[in-house]
C-alpha cells in the first residue's frame, strides 16, 4: 500500500505533504530526492512531513528537493496551518517546527496568516562566520571598484536569509550570484540569498535564490527576510506587500511584539499515492 499524499503550493512554491501521525516517516536525502523530482516523481520544491506533536496540534519537518533537511518554511507553514484548520474545523492552528512554536490563523478565501516569531538579526543567529552588523554586511560580487551588488542586510527566520537591494529585480543575476552566494564561507550553514527592489514604501519586487532548492516562484520566509532588511534600513515601511514571481503576500513586522506577520494564499493541487 502507497503512502497517500496532498499536492500543494503557496504561490507557486510547491509542495508534497505526507501525513505521518499515523504511520512514522523517516526517508532518506536519496528518497526525498526521487520523490520531489519533476521528471520522475511526484515534483516539488520541498517534502513536507506533518507529525504529532506534544507541544502543539502538529509539528511539522520539512526536506529541500536536493534532500537537505532544513528548519522553517514559511509558504510550507501557510499550506500545513491550511491543512490542520480544515480537519479541525477552527480558525487556527499551532505548528512545532525545529525553529519553535508557529501559530497560523485563517484569513479571506484561501489566505493564511502566520505569525512567524522574531527574525534573528545578531550575526551569531543567521548565523554569520564573523562579526558583523547584519543591517549591512560586508559582502559584493562583481569588480571591487564596481561590484554589481554589495553590503546586502542579513536575517534569520528560522532559516538564514541575505537580501541585496538592486535597482531592477527582473534583471537581477538571481541565477549566477545566488548560486555563487548560498555557499559562501561567509554562512556557515549556507544561505537564502534574495534580490529586492524596492518600488514603494509599502511595495517590494522580491526574487530569491533558496538554499538546496535554487530559483523558486516564492519564498515566504524570503518575504519575511525582505521586509525585515528594507525596514531596518528605512527603505520600507514596517508593513509592505511583496510581489514575488508566483504572486503576492502581504508582510508585517509588528511594533508591539517584534514577530513577523505573513498573510497569502495556500493552494491544494491534488491527492495522490507515492509509488
Amino acid at each position: 500500500m502507497g503512502r497517500s499524499f496532498l499536492k500543494m503550493n503557496g504561490l507557486g512554491n510547491d509542495f508534497v505533504v505526507i501525513e505521518t501521525r499515523t504511520q512514522p516517516f523517516q526517508p532518506t536525502a536519496e528518497e526525498v530526492r526521487a520523490i520531489a523530482d519533476r521528471a520522475t516523481g511526484v515534483g516539488c520544491d520541498q517534502l513536507i512531513a506533518i507529525d504529532p506533536s506534544a507541544k502543539a496540534d502538529a509539528g511539522m519537518r520539512i526536506w529541500n528537493a536536493d534532500g537537505s533537511e532544513v528548519d522553517a518554511c514559511g509558504n510550507a507553514t501557510r499550506c500545513v496551518g491550511w491543512i490542520l484548520m480544515q480537519s479541525s474545523g477552527r480558525d487556527a492552528a499551532s505548528i512545532e517546527t525545529a525553529a519553535g512554536i508557529l501559530y497560523a490563523r485563517r484569513g479571506e478565501g484561501t489566505n493564511v496568516s502566520v505569525d512567524m516569531g522574531e527574525p534573528g538579526l545578531d550575526w551569531t543567529q543567521v548565523p554569520l562566520a564573523e562579526e558583523m552588523d547584519t543591517r549591512n554586511i560586508e559582502l559584493q560580487v562583481g569588480p571591487i571598484d564596481n561590484p554589481h551588488l554589495h553590503t546586502p542586510g542579513a536575517v534569520s527566520m528560522g532559516n538564514p536569509h541575505v537580501v541585496f537591494f538592486v535597482d531592477d529585480a527582473e534583471t537581477a543575476p538571481v541565477r549566477g550570484a545566488g548560486s555563487l552566494i548560498e555557499h559562501h564561507p561567509l554562512f556557515p550553514e549556507g544561505v537564502n540569498v534574495g534580490f529586492a527592489e524596492v518600488r514603494a514604501r509599502d511595495d517590494i519586487r522580491l526574487k530569491v535564490w533558496e538554499r538546496g532548492a535554487g530559483q523558486t516562484l516564492a519564498c515566504g520566509t524570503g518575504a519575511c527576510a525582505a521586509l525585515v532588511a528594507a525596514s531596518r534600513r528605512g527603505l520600507t515601511n514596517r508593513r509592505a506587500k511583496v510581489e514575488m514571481d508566483g504572486g503576492v503576500l502581504e508582510i508585517e513586522w509588528r511594533e508591539s511584539d517584534g514577530h513577523v506577520i505573513m498573510t497569502g494564499p495556500a493552494t491544494f493541487d491534488f491527492a495522490g499515492q507515492l509509488p
